[in-house]
Protein backbone atom coordinates (compact mmCIF):
# COMPACT_ATOMS: atom_id res chain seq x y z
CA UNK A 1 0.00 0.00 0.00
CA UNK A 2 2.79 2.35 0.92
CA UNK A 3 4.39 2.03 -2.27
CA UNK A 4 1.02 2.34 -4.14
CA UNK A 5 0.84 5.77 -2.44
CA UNK A 6 4.44 6.45 -3.31
CA UNK A 7 4.05 5.90 -7.02
CA UNK A 8 1.00 8.02 -6.82
CA UNK A 9 2.66 11.03 -5.39
CA UNK A 10 5.94 10.64 -7.33
CA UNK A 11 3.30 11.22 -10.68
CA UNK A 12 1.69 13.81 -9.21
CA UNK A 13 4.83 15.73 -8.10
CA UNK A 14 6.74 14.58 -11.99
CA UNK A 15 3.38 15.98 -13.70
CA UNK A 16 3.64 19.57 -12.01
CA UNK A 17 6.79 19.88 -12.32
CA UNK A 18 6.69 19.49 -16.39
CA UNK A 19 4.18 21.66 -16.52
CA UNK A 20 6.20 24.93 -18.03
CA UNK A 21 6.12 28.42 -16.36
CA UNK A 22 4.97 29.55 -20.10
CA UNK A 23 1.73 27.05 -20.35
CA UNK A 24 1.16 28.35 -17.03
CA UNK A 25 1.33 31.89 -17.85
CA UNK A 26 -0.64 31.18 -21.07
CA UNK A 27 -3.66 29.80 -18.90
CA UNK A 28 -3.54 33.04 -16.46
CA UNK A 29 -3.38 35.55 -19.39
CA UNK A 30 -5.65 34.27 -21.55
CA UNK A 31 -8.42 31.73 -19.78
CA UNK A 32 -10.54 32.14 -22.09
CA UNK A 33 -8.70 30.53 -25.04
CA UNK A 34 -7.15 28.10 -22.63
CA UNK A 35 -10.91 26.74 -22.52
CA UNK A 36 -10.88 26.77 -25.89
CA UNK A 37 -7.56 24.62 -26.79
CA UNK A 38 -8.08 20.77 -27.87
CA UNK A 39 -8.05 18.32 -24.56
CA UNK A 40 -6.48 15.50 -26.97
CA UNK A 41 -9.84 13.76 -27.33
CA UNK A 42 -12.64 13.66 -29.60
CA UNK A 43 -16.54 12.68 -29.43
CA UNK A 44 -17.22 9.29 -30.10
CA UNK A 45 -12.97 8.08 -28.50
CA UNK A 46 -13.21 5.66 -25.82
CA UNK A 47 -10.33 5.64 -23.09
CA UNK A 48 -9.19 2.13 -21.09
CA UNK A 49 -7.79 2.73 -18.51
CA UNK A 50 -6.26 -0.85 -16.42
CA UNK A 51 -4.76 0.55 -12.79
CA UNK A 52 -3.66 -1.00 -9.30
CA UNK A 53 -6.26 0.64 -7.37
CA UNK A 54 -6.23 1.39 -3.38
CA UNK A 55 -9.33 1.60 -1.41
CA UNK A 56 -8.83 3.60 1.95
CA UNK A 57 -11.96 3.51 4.08
CA UNK A 58 -12.31 6.84 6.19
CA UNK A 59 -13.91 5.17 9.09
CA UNK A 60 -15.25 8.82 9.81
CA UNK A 61 -18.29 8.17 12.16
CA UNK A 62 -19.72 4.62 13.57
CA UNK A 63 -21.94 3.05 16.53
CA UNK A 64 -22.45 -0.08 17.56
CA UNK A 65 -25.20 -1.34 19.66
CA UNK A 66 -25.47 -4.33 21.92
CA UNK A 67 -22.70 -6.33 23.39
CA UNK A 68 -19.95 -4.21 22.46
CA UNK A 69 -21.81 -0.70 22.50
CA UNK A 70 -19.46 2.05 22.86
CA UNK A 71 -16.84 0.52 20.34
CA UNK A 72 -15.77 2.37 16.80
CA UNK A 73 -16.03 -0.07 13.94
CA UNK A 74 -12.59 0.09 11.31
CA UNK A 75 -12.38 -1.63 7.84
CA UNK A 76 -8.83 -2.03 6.62
CA UNK A 77 -7.81 -0.97 3.31
CA UNK A 78 -7.59 -2.72 0.61
CA UNK A 79 -5.85 -3.24 -3.09
CA UNK A 80 -6.81 -4.87 -6.55
CA UNK A 81 -6.36 -4.61 -10.46
CA UNK A 82 -8.86 -1.67 -11.67
CA UNK A 83 -10.18 -1.91 -15.41
CA UNK A 84 -12.57 1.76 -16.03
CA UNK A 85 -13.71 2.56 -19.79
CA UNK A 86 -14.72 6.18 -20.36
CA UNK A 87 -16.80 7.38 -23.32
CA UNK A 88 -16.42 10.98 -25.09
CA UNK A 89 -19.46 12.46 -26.42
CA UNK A 90 -17.19 15.61 -26.98
CA UNK A 91 -13.65 16.58 -26.71
CA UNK A 92 -14.57 17.57 -23.02
CA UNK A 93 -17.54 15.93 -21.74
CA UNK A 94 -16.93 11.95 -21.18
CA UNK A 95 -19.06 9.42 -18.64
CA UNK A 96 -16.90 6.49 -17.16
CA UNK A 97 -17.95 3.53 -15.19
CA UNK A 98 -14.91 1.67 -13.22
CA UNK A 99 -14.83 -2.29 -11.86
CA UNK A 100 -12.93 -3.13 -9.05
CA UNK A 101 -13.32 -5.70 -6.04
CA UNK A 102 -11.58 -5.49 -3.00
CA UNK A 103 -11.36 -7.71 0.50
CA UNK A 104 -11.03 -6.00 3.81
CA UNK A 105 -10.88 -6.80 7.59
CA UNK A 106 -13.33 -5.49 9.88
CA UNK A 107 -12.91 -4.95 13.46
CA UNK A 108 -14.22 -2.58 16.44
CA UNK A 109 -12.10 -0.85 19.16
CA UNK A 110 -13.89 0.05 22.22
CA UNK A 111 -14.10 -0.44 26.07
CA UNK A 112 -13.64 -4.05 25.24
CA UNK A 113 -10.69 -4.20 23.57
CA UNK A 114 -9.76 -4.54 19.54
CA UNK A 115 -12.30 -7.69 18.59
CA UNK A 116 -11.66 -8.81 15.27
CA UNK A 117 -15.64 -9.13 13.34
CA UNK A 118 -14.11 -10.49 10.03
CA UNK A 119 -13.82 -9.88 6.58
CA UNK A 120 -15.93 -8.75 3.48
CA UNK A 121 -15.16 -8.10 0.13
CA UNK A 122 -16.46 -5.13 -1.76
CA UNK A 123 -17.79 -4.15 -5.33
CA UNK A 124 -17.87 -0.86 -6.08
CA UNK A 125 -19.36 0.03 -9.41
CA UNK A 126 -18.91 4.21 -9.94
CA UNK A 127 -20.64 6.22 -12.93
CA UNK A 128 -18.68 9.35 -13.21
CA UNK A 129 -19.23 12.14 -15.40
CA UNK A 130 -16.25 13.92 -16.26
CA UNK A 131 -14.82 17.25 -17.60
CA UNK A 132 -11.46 17.53 -19.19
CA UNK A 133 -9.47 20.72 -19.19
CA UNK A 134 -7.70 21.00 -22.44
CA UNK A 135 -3.89 19.93 -22.44
CA UNK A 136 -1.46 21.92 -19.77
CA UNK A 137 1.90 20.68 -21.04
CA UNK A 138 2.22 16.83 -20.84
CA UNK A 139 -0.99 16.89 -18.42
CA UNK A 140 -4.99 16.23 -19.71
CA UNK A 141 -6.62 16.88 -16.25
CA UNK A 142 -9.98 16.46 -15.38
CA UNK A 143 -12.66 16.23 -12.25
CA UNK A 144 -16.09 14.75 -12.07
CA UNK A 145 -18.76 14.06 -10.27
CA UNK A 146 -20.38 10.72 -9.67
CA UNK A 147 -22.46 7.93 -8.06
CA UNK A 148 -20.87 4.71 -6.32
CA UNK A 149 -23.48 1.87 -5.33
CA UNK A 150 -21.42 -0.36 -3.34
CA UNK A 151 -22.13 -4.32 -3.18
CA UNK A 152 -20.80 -5.95 -0.34
CA UNK A 153 -20.12 -10.06 -0.34
CA UNK A 154 -18.58 -13.30 0.55
CA UNK A 155 -18.68 -11.86 4.19
CA UNK A 156 -16.30 -14.36 6.54
CA UNK A 157 -16.64 -14.56 10.26
CA UNK A 158 -13.33 -14.63 12.25
CA UNK A 159 -12.01 -17.02 14.57
CA UNK A 160 -12.98 -15.05 17.49
CA UNK A 161 -16.99 -15.22 16.39
CA UNK A 162 -17.12 -18.86 15.36
CA UNK A 163 -15.28 -20.03 18.49
CA UNK A 164 -18.49 -18.32 20.38
CA UNK A 165 -20.95 -19.98 17.60
CA UNK A 166 -21.95 -16.40 16.59
CA UNK A 167 -22.36 -15.73 12.79
CA UNK A 168 -21.38 -12.57 11.12
CA UNK A 169 -24.29 -10.48 8.72
CA UNK A 170 -23.96 -9.64 4.85
CA UNK A 171 -23.21 -5.97 4.85
CA UNK A 172 -25.89 -3.45 3.80
CA UNK A 173 -25.15 -2.06 0.12
CA UNK A 174 -23.84 1.55 0.41
CA UNK A 175 -24.77 4.15 -2.03
CA UNK A 176 -23.68 7.66 -2.32
CA UNK A 177 -22.33 10.39 -4.43
CA UNK A 178 -18.43 10.34 -5.13
CA UNK A 179 -16.03 13.25 -6.59
CA UNK A 180 -13.24 12.90 -9.01
CA UNK A 181 -9.94 14.55 -9.81
CA UNK A 182 -7.25 12.70 -11.91
CA UNK A 183 -4.89 13.47 -14.73
CA UNK A 184 -3.90 11.17 -18.02
CA UNK A 185 -0.51 11.94 -19.50
CA UNK A 186 0.58 10.93 -23.17
CA UNK A 187 2.95 8.48 -23.57
CA UNK A 188 3.45 7.28 -27.37
CA UNK A 189 1.02 7.40 -29.90
CA UNK A 190 -2.82 6.31 -28.25
CA UNK A 191 -0.84 4.87 -24.98
CA UNK A 192 -1.12 7.60 -22.13
CA UNK A 193 -0.20 7.52 -17.98
CA UNK A 194 -3.32 8.12 -15.74
CA UNK A 195 -3.83 8.96 -11.69
CA UNK A 196 -6.77 8.64 -10.26
CA UNK A 197 -8.57 9.82 -7.50
CA UNK A 198 -12.15 9.24 -6.28
CA UNK A 199 -14.21 10.37 -2.94
CA UNK A 200 -16.81 7.62 -2.22
CA UNK A 201 -19.75 8.70 0.75
CA UNK A 202 -22.06 6.22 1.52
CA UNK A 203 -22.91 3.70 4.54
CA UNK A 204 -22.90 0.41 5.61
CA UNK A 205 -23.95 -1.59 8.50
CA UNK A 206 -24.25 -5.08 9.90
CA UNK A 207 -25.04 -7.53 12.70
CA UNK A 208 -23.57 -10.47 14.73
CA UNK A 209 -25.23 -13.27 15.95
CA UNK A 210 -28.38 -12.79 14.60
CA UNK A 211 -29.23 -8.87 16.28
CA UNK A 212 -27.15 -9.26 19.42
CA UNK A 213 -24.74 -6.41 17.97
CA UNK A 214 -25.77 -4.23 15.06
CA UNK A 215 -23.49 -1.72 13.59
CA UNK A 216 -23.38 0.93 11.47
CA UNK A 217 -20.51 3.21 10.19
CA UNK A 218 -19.71 5.89 7.38
CA UNK A 219 -16.71 4.27 5.24
CA UNK A 220 -16.71 7.66 3.35
CA UNK A 221 -13.65 5.59 1.27
CA UNK A 222 -11.07 7.00 -0.95
CA UNK A 223 -9.49 5.51 -3.80
CA UNK A 224 -6.64 6.42 -5.33
CA UNK A 225 -5.38 4.30 -9.21
CA UNK A 226 -2.10 4.32 -10.79
CA UNK A 227 -2.11 2.79 -14.48
CA UNK A 228 -2.30 3.47 -17.71
CA UNK A 229 -4.66 4.09 -20.70
CA UNK A 230 -5.23 3.14 -24.30
CA UNK A 231 -7.43 5.56 -26.71
CA UNK A 232 -9.57 3.72 -29.39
Amino acid sequence: MKSMFRMAAAATLLAATAITPAAAQDVFSNPTGYFAEPTGYQAGDILVHLSVLGVIPMNYASSVGGALAGSKVNVSAGISPELDASYFFTQNVSVQLIAATTRHNIWTTGPQGKVKVGTTWVLPPTITAQYHFPQLGPVRPYVGLGLTVAFFYAPDASSYLKENNLKMGGLSTGIGPSLNVGFDVPIEGNWSANVDFKQMFFVTGTHVGGSAVGAITNLDPIAVGVGVGYKF
